[in-house]
């Protein structure tokens, strides 16, 4: 989920979202969330698929890659 400053009400969802699975549009198990400043993206450690995935934060972005 992501939050724009100020608002505690409004949520976004970022990464995954379509329930837990192994496709490159879900997560299984998430452990640990990094922010890549300089690709604007998300590293996600998905321990139930055992792999790491990048995830773009840009608007429209409908899977990670592995």
């Amino acid at each position: 989920m992501q939050w724009k400053n100020g608002d505690k009400t409004n949520g976004q969802v970022v990464a995954g979202g379509t329930g837990a699975g192994n496709g490159l549009n879900q997560l299984n198990g998430p452990t640990d969330v990094l922010i890549d400043k300089e690709t604007n993206s998300l590293i996600i450690c998905d321990w139930g698929n055992q792999r790491v995935v990048r995830w773009s934060r840009r608007s429209g972005t409908t899977q990670g890659e592995i």
